[in-house]
């Protein structure tokens, strides 16, 4: 009787150790943002709209969970402007809000005229500026 006990508490421990490493995979992958929905599904998605860019107007990026922008080609979105730093800021949507971070560059985020310091949530209407790329939540 003690050896099947002693089995079946092996067994438990692997399936514990094994959920434990999926929760940290999974951990992970959502911080690097690998965690995305295809882009284009429009369940609780927002948009952002390149409004005035040398080479990206008109550009459109959907934000279903976590998008980074910048002028790296890792970045989720490449945007096209000298300004811009590798990996610029980071669009998030939870629960219906997008909320915009900046990723502690020198040039700085812009919203609605004023740099962002914190991560803040934004509003349709909102103009966010990185560089000379001036872009419109829709």
């Amino acid at each position: 009787m003690t050896a099947v006990v002693a089995n079946l508490l092996k067994l438990a421990f692997v399936g514990m150790l094994y959920l434990f490493l999926w929760q940290v995979a999974r951990s992970i992958g959502g911080y690097l943002g690998a965690g995305r929905q295809a882009i284009g599904s429009r369940s609780q998605a927002g948009e952002l709209m390149v409004v005035r860019s040398d080479s990206q107007a008109g550009t459109r990026v959907v934000v279903t969970d976590s998008v980074i922008i910048g002028r790296s080609d890792e970045a989720d979105f490449f945007l096209d402007d000298p300004y811009a730093s590798t990996f610029h800021m980071r669009l998030t949507m939870e629960e219906g809000t997008m909320t915009l971070a900046d990723l502690g560059t020198t040039n700085g985020t812009y919203v609605n005229g004023r740099r962002v310091t914190t991560p803040m949530p934004l509003n349709t209407g909102d103009s966010v500026q990185v560089g000379k790329t001036i872009m419109e939540v829709r």
